[in-house]
């Protein structure tokens, strides 16, 4: 507990010593008749002896007084209060022995007073500065203090200021260790009044950065209604998040800024090369810069780092140390299904092709032997203890998987019709199926480059089909019961470049299905079309569709697999990537420089915007990179992004017409009620029509995301305006949708629907590899 009385303390030589109080003015004498020279005498006098003790204060103060008295304290005030704070620190939950010592020495220090100064701000201003009144620096003191949560630990300081010192609105941090600190929260109590100030912040070292935290009340405001004593700060902390644009980025800076992607190639290696997504020619949205050094300079391409090296995100955006071991867990168990095999048959002169069916059953139903021969002795096992042995002729319990539920009743499911229509309205990826309002389906490609726009689902192949179910085609169409799942413009332009490629070869082709909705409320699949880039000779397009005998009736279920191919190719890349998590880093990233921590919108959209850019950071060094796991485990390859990309021209959009669709039926459930709670909340802190247009920091937010975030789209006439409560409810609605309830809907059902491996070049493709999760 902070004792008023400054104390000098030494530890193994070091002078350490707490700042000064507040100095308590004399008792004034009490004057019946009011002489002004006498009362400007006392005054003097008081102002004297309290500029004297000032001094040996400050002189006395090694580390805390640096600045002269504050004007307050010799001005026209004649009380003073003690006003408490609890200042809790959250702890690491796993530490290494030197990190445990270097913990304890902390402590140590934090209890003497070494650790934190904290410094309450006023929200009124002192007329004398002509800012917010301050208190002195305070020590952070005590025992540390472990109450209901044992991630907490507490501290307590206590500030002598001006009985009319008025209401804390704000809380300067500065942290004296040489390592960083996770502050949980400071809790002001000021009498009767208990103000919370929430962290959930790293305060850096001051040998990173002198300037210190600024911390504000919980109580959410518009600029506008900013206290006077705090506006200056609010200000002065969103320029500090804003950077310059200029070097490399620290790991303990929280800076916010744009850059394209260009660090998802390595120009030194051949094979590594990939294209820069941002920019007329490939339309990205913007990611968190980075400023790593470039590699190369035609075209800018900034360098990947070491292997071991985390891309920066600025430090409140990394993972907290729960949901790190979490993501790491799951990381280690996909690294060893994915690594360990291809590091088994490296090392086997066996190769290890799946036969039949009951070669991939034994993924989950039976332990695998990589190696039917002898382990081999690598000769090493006497200085590791035998480790690497193990990882190198790894056994049974590192293989087998989780049996996903698609096929845990039934192990044939995902052959089935019935299963692929399924999937098409309740998978992992819903959203892409739209209501066929017409046949023939136009392609709206260059035909000079593609050939005829006319699909070769003609009337006649789908009107043979639909009398399989008792209906003629005009009825089908009256009754919206044709459905299509069209990725033919999509993927053609991709085509021949997949399949030339000769280092990791493959066969794809672009995919348009027809499905049936029957009256018995299921979606069955009618007929397919495969395509390739025509030929002078051939319009290449192929038609499938059910038959009686087995040559048909396998190319049928081959044509389905190319389809379910292309499917979890669009979902992982244009989905699920592009539209959930690169398309909300721009509003991630305009929120933290345009909107005050203070910001109502700031406090409504963080809790959805959490660990995002760290994800995508991570996803940026080992998924979508060259030579990452999207491009070895789905079909497109190395051309990957440069698709994702194409993706981002177009627009998208959904409308519910079956009822026994649980993406759109219970999406919209979820859309309606984070609408409703999005109107009453933008109501309530925009009451005057006119407050949106005012709000300079929401204008600028807005401004910013469609102007550097999304820089290659800001001329789409489809950007909504933003001068009424129905506009930011809208806005607000669709990013708190498409953080939660989109993505959602096409993560986490990866495993249960798409472990049953996708069958790609006559090899299993694990389809898990991607769970990033918001």
């Amino acid at each position: 507990m902070f004792i008023a009385s400054p104390v000098k303390t030494n530890l193994y030589g070091v002078g350490l010593v707490r700042s000064p109080a507040f100095p308590v003015l004399p008792r004034r004498l009490q004057h019946r008749v009011p002489l002004s020279r006498q009362v400007r005498a006392v005054i003097s006098r008081e102002e004297k002896a309290v500029d004297q003790e000032d001094e040996k204060s400050i002189n006395r103060s090694v580390v805390y007084s640096s600045s002269p008295a504050f004007p307050w304290q010799r001005s026209k005030y004649t009380g003073t209060k003690t006003v408490m704070a609890v200042v809790k620190i959250r702890r690491k939950m796993r530490e290494k022995l030197t990190e445990r010592l270097g913990h304890q020495f902390e402590l140590l220090m934090k209890a003497v007073g070494q650790g934190m100064l904290v410094q309450l701000v006023s929200e009124d201003i002192d007329p004398e500065t002509g800012s917010g009144r301050r208190s002195l620096e305070t020590p952070v003191l005590g025992l540390p203090k472990a109450r209901n949560d044992p991630r907490n630990l507490e501290f307590t300081a206590t500030f002598t200021v001006p009985t009319d010192f008025g209401k804390p609105g704000a809380i300067l941090v500065t942290n004296l260790l040489s390592s960083e600190i996770c502050l949980s929260e400071i809790i002001i109590r000021d009498g009767s009044d208990t103000i919370l100030f929430p962290g959930n912040t790293w305060i850096h070292s001051r040998n990173d950065n002198p300037e210190g935290r600024i911390i504000f009340r919980s109580q959410p405001c518009l600029p506008s209604q900013t206290p006077a004593g705090i506006k200056e700060l609010r200000e002065k902390d969103l320029r500090s998040v804003r950077g310059n644009g200029k070097g490399e980025r620290k790991p303990h800076e929280r800076i916010y800024d744009y850059d394209v992607y260009n660090d998802l190639g390595d120009p030194r290696k051949k094979d590594r090369v990939r294209p820069i997504l941002g920019g007329p020619e490939r339309p990205y949205p913007r990611r968190c810069r980075s400023g790593r050094t470039l590699v190369s300079r035609d075209p800018p391409c900034e360098s990947r780092g070491k292997d071991k090296e985390e891309f920066y995100v600025p430090r409140d955006e990394e993972f907290e140390d729960i949901k790190r071991d979490t993501f790491t867990a799951g990381r280690l168990k996909a690294l060893f299904h994915n690594l360990v095999p291809s590091i088994a048959a490296a090392l086997s002169n066996l190769d290890i092709p799946f036969t039949c069916f009951s070669d991939i059953d034994k993924l989950y139903k039976c332990d695998i032997v990589l190696r039917p021969t002898e382990p081999k002795d690598t000769g090493i096992s006497g200085v590791f203890g035998g480790f690497v042995d193990g990882i190198l002729n790894v056994g049974e319990t590192l293989l087998k998987y989780d049996t996903p539920a698609v096929i845990k009743s039934d192990r044939f499911a995902w052959l089935r019709d019935n299963e692929f229509g399924r999937q098409a309205l309740a998978g992992v990826n819903p959203v892409n199926i739209e209501l066929l309002k017409e046949l023939p389906i136009r392609s709206k490609l260059d035909p000079d480059i593609y050939g005829s726009q006319e699909s070769a689902l003609t009337e006649e192949v789908i009107a043979k089909e639909v009398l399989h179910y008792g209906m003629t085609l005009e009825q089908a169409f009256e009754e919206k019961r044709l459905f299509l799942l069209d990725y033919h413009d999509m993927l053609l332009p991709f085509v021949d470049k997949i399949n030339s490629l000769k280092e990791d070869p493959r066969k794809t082709y672009a995919s348009r299905t027809i499905f049936f909705y029957s009256k018995a409320g299921a979606l069955r699949p009618l007929a397919i079309e495969l395509s390739l880039p025509p030929t002078p000779d051939n319009d290449n397009k192929f038609v499938y569709v059910h038959g009686h005998d087995a040559t048909t009736h396998w190319m049928w279920k081959l044509a389905k697999a190319h389809v379910c191919s292309n499917d979890a190719g669009v979902h992982q890349l244009v989905n699920h990537w592009l539209r959930t998590h690169a398309s909300m880093e721009p509003y991630i990233i305009a929120t933290n420089r345009q909107l005050s921590t203070m910001h109502p919108v700031y406090k409504l959209l963080h809790p959805h915007m959490r660990y995002t850019l760290e994800i995508n950071a991570r996803a940026r060094k080992s998924l979508i990179n060259g030579g990452g796991i999207i491009e070895s485990c789905f079909t497109p390859g190395k051309y990957s992004m440069e698709l994702s990309s194409a993706a981002y021209k177009k627009e998208c959009g959904v409308k519910l017409v079956i009822e026994d669709y649980p993406y759109a039926a219970d999406g919209l459930l979820i859309w309606k009620a984070i609408k409703n709670l999005v109107e009453s909340y933008v109501k309530h802190f925009y009451s005057d029509p006119k407050s949106i247009a005012s709000d300079f920091e929401l204008q600028a937010w807005w401004d910013e995301i469609k102007n550097k975030g999304h820089y290659d789209k800001k001329d789409e006439p489809w950007w909504p305006k933003l001068n009424t409560a129905q506009d930011l409810t809208e806005i607000l609605t669709n990013m708190i949708w498409i953080a939660s309830g989109q993505h959602a809907a096409i993560n986490f059902g990866q495993y249960p629907f798409g472990g049953q491996c996708r069958l790609r070049r006559g090899q299993r493709v694990p389809h898990h590899t991607f769970n990033l999760v918001l």
